[in-house]
């Protein structure tokens, strides 16, 4: 139904991908959506187009530069789903290859008010992008500023223990495994959504930390994401 999904603006998009049962929740409805009323108008405070160059609206991903992409919506929508059990008001989230920054600022609405999501790359100008393109918002720029959001340059394998450990942790570019240094930073409980394969057969992989700090794997559905790298030698 993905392929129905896309509008002429972000909230018949939204409201599309509802429709089709790809978003279930109201929470990530409005988490996706985040309309801020303000006397008349309203004000869209996490636009796709704030954060894909062309056709924002399109359910399918978008080039961003630098070999990267940004994810189709009912992928955002399907993370934002899976790790929805995990996500509170103080919760402490880590989005690798946040790329352009839109999932991070969508994950950052869903632990309102004071939880904190740090995104990771591994190439300086994507870290660069994604706090340029918050920034268009009066909200994204709060969220800045605030610390409640934070872009930084790193190799998402190894993810950021400095930050952690994370009630969830989302990966947006496909792994070769699931990477043990990222398993260990789950809290417990705590969840992680992550692609996993090599560029001929991907998996979304669900991966929780039980409260003993068992672990548990669920392989999910096929799925075709960049692959999750080093970065390009400088």
């Amino acid at each position: 139904m993905a392929w129905r999904s896309s509008g002429t603006s972000n909230a018949a998009l939204i409201a599309n991908l509802a429709e089709n049962g790809l978003i279930k929740s109201g929470r990530v409805r409005k988490a996706m959506l985040n309309v801020t009323t303000h006397s008349t108008t309203d004000t869209i405070t996490v636009d796709r187009a704030h954060y894909a160059p062309e056709l924002p609206y399109q359910d399918s991903p978008q080039p961003i530069g630098m070999s990267a992409t940004i994810s189709a919506p009912h992928m955002h929508a399907s993370a934002s789903e899976s790790l929805l059990p995990f996500l509170h008001p103080a919760s402490k989230v880590l989005d690798v290859g946040s790329g352009s920054g839109y999932l991070t600022h969508v994950l950052a609405n869903l632990i309102e008010p004071d939880g904190k999501v740090i995104g990771l790359d591994h190439i300086q100008d994507l870290v660069d992008l994604a706090n340029r393109n918050m920034g268009k918002s009066a909200e994204g720029k709060e969220l800045l500023t605030s610390g409640r959001v934070q872009f930084i340059k790193a190799d998402g394998r190894k993810g950021w223990p400095e930050g952690g450990p994370y009630d969830a942790i989302h990966v947006g570019a496909a792994a070769i495994e699931a990477h043990g240094s990222l398993v260990e930073q789950l809290k417990a409980p705590g969840r992680m959504f992550i692609p996993v394969g090599d560029r001929f057969s991907q998996y979304i992989w669900v991966i929780d930390r039980k409260d003993d700090g068992s672990i548990e794997k669920q392989k999910s559905y096929g799925v075709m994401y960049v692959p999750l790298t080093d970065a390009p030698k400088e």
